[in-house]
């Protein structure tokens, strides 16, 4: 094992720093790549793991472009692999994650959650059509710095985990005690950051700051191109977006998009120029596809959900994405192959959600709390606690039943969202009375009858359309 670990770092230093021998470095590290996946131990379907292969090969051959172009500093991305991937071959590291992992489990009976989406901040420069954290310039929600500081210790420490994620508002807004996110990324410089960003704050300098710190990368939001952007963001949010992005490029840090579905640019998401221009042009290495949700702003625009006919589209064009186009994306519904299903609800491999209020919910997506990070700091309780009330543990028994873990029985991957997809099991069978709603505009998914009308007719028909994919592509 120590042999193959160092020809593996080998392969990846090569990659990253010798331009000649790159093509070759890299040949063997996606046929190592290949062979590793198939071979890996796991209930996972065969189709299942040869889409989690085409999709971090898809991510290496992203990185090479980006190197090969410039647009990524070999130094930077040392860097990042160091804290993301490259340290977890140092046998110090991995005890100390596995004991922590292992403690967890002696502890609760299961293992701990992978990450946790943290939004620090409610505040936002911009005040978006369908934001589902209800987020403007007015908002004066947030949690303090000490408090971010406990978060990420937690995460740290006890679930043994290397990687977060922090959305918002925006979360380069966020300031307390004159301290900013950028002060967190350098005390926790062994953590990899995914920074969800509407990148409107994204100066020269910000850009620079990244590239020293090596351990961020900012995912940018989009909604297409210029039009479909600014109608939705703002006049002149486009330009600041490329503008963000050249200064990312120069500063050598690579980065992604973050795109919403709705069916004002559905089309758009259906045609290869979309990704050509994003990932060949502006140097995007990952892109983030979202569908438009019904919760917060979001409730008021159910007639901008992509239809399940239009979902089933873009799964087919996921599919040619990371297979013949070699672009890096995945679609947070359509996508639940590459990782077993929903991730939500605190499971293991998964993630939690924390907001500006230090709500702890099961998803960015499902707006219910039953604990509040501040109260279970108050009382010397740690984020383990909160993820065991009856909210996160209705979830994850659904899971299970479900077959995200189970090699025997596996209901349709191709639904795996416990709200969008599951809403009447949701309204019936997840969501406790006790469950608080996150804000008033969130109380209509428990109690209005119109909404459940319109997600379970959704359900249906999305069922009729994908249960031939699951059989035939998956099962058979």
């Amino acid at each position: 094992m120590a042999l193959k670990n160092k020809v593996f770092s080998l392969a990846v230093n090569t990659a990253i720093t010798n331009r000649i021998f790159r093509n070759i470095a890299s040949q063997k590290l996606d046929r190592y790549l290949h062979k590793a996946f198939l071979a890996a131990e796991s209930n996972a379907l065969p189709t299942m793991l040869e889409k989690r292969y085409q999709f971090v090969s898809a991510m290496l051959q992203g990185i090479k472009n980006n190197l090969d172009k410039g647009y990524i500093s070999p130094a930077t991305m040392k860097k990042m692999l160091s804290v993301f991937i490259g340290e977890d071959l140092k046998t110090d590291r991995l005890e100390k994650k596995n004991n922590a992992r292992e403690i967890y489990f002696q502890k609760y009976g299961e293992y701990p959650p992978a990450f946790c989406v943290l939004s620090p901040t409610q505040a936002c420069n911009l005040n978006c059509d369908g934001c589902y954290a209800v987020s403007d310039e007015t908002a004066n929600h947030r949690l303090s710095y000490e408090t971010v500081r406990h978060i990420v210790r937690d995460v740290h420490d006890i679930f043994g985990s290397r990687f977060m994620t922090i959305s918002g508002g925006e979360p380069f807004i966020y300031k307390d005690s004159g301290k900013t996110l950028l002060d967190l990324f350098e005390e926790f410089n062994d953590m990899f950051f995914l920074i969800y960003t509407n990148g409107t704050l994204i100066t020269k300098e910000v850009a620079q700051r990244l590239a020293q710190l090596g351990n961020v990368t900012p995912a940018i939001s989009v909604e297409g191109y210029q039009h479909q952007t600014d109608e939705r963001r703002g006049t002149g949010i486009h330009s600041q977006v490329v503008d963000a992005m050249a200064n990312l490029r120069e500063a050598g840090v690579p980065f992604g998009i973050s795109v919403t579905a709705t069916k004002k640019n559905v089309n758009i998401l259906l045609d290869d120029y979309f990704y050509d221009y994003f990932f060949g042009q502006l140097g995007a290495t990952y892109m983030w596809q979202f569908q438009m949700m019904p919760v917060g702003r979001g409730k008021e625009l159910l007639d901008l959900m992509i239809t399940p006919r239009q979902r089933v589209e873009l799964y087919h064009m996921w599919e040619k994405l990371i297979e013949q186009k070699r672009y890096c994306v995945a679609d947070f519904w359509n996508s639940g192959a590459l990782t077993e299903g929903c991730l939500a609800y605190g499971r293991w491999g998964g993630y939690f959600y924390i907001n500006w209020d230090g709500k702890m919910m099961p998803c960015v997506f499902v707006p219910f709390y039953q604990d509040n990070v501040n109260d279970l700091y108050a009382e010397g309780k740690t984020l383990a606690d909160g993820l065991h009330s009856k909210l996160m543990k209705n979830g994850r028994k659904w899971q299970h039943e479900y077959g995200f873990e189970n090699g025997h029985h596996r209901e349709n991957i191709l639904m795996p969202c416990s709200i969008k997809d599951n809403f009447d099991n949701f309204r019936k069978n997840i969501l406790p009375d006790e469950a608080i709603p996150e804000n008033p505009q969130a109380e209509v998914i428990r109690t209005d009858e119109e909404y459940y009308r319109f997600l379970t007719e959704y359900d249906r028909e999305l069922s009729h359309l994908t249960e031939e994919i699951w059989q035939k592509t998956y099962l058979a």
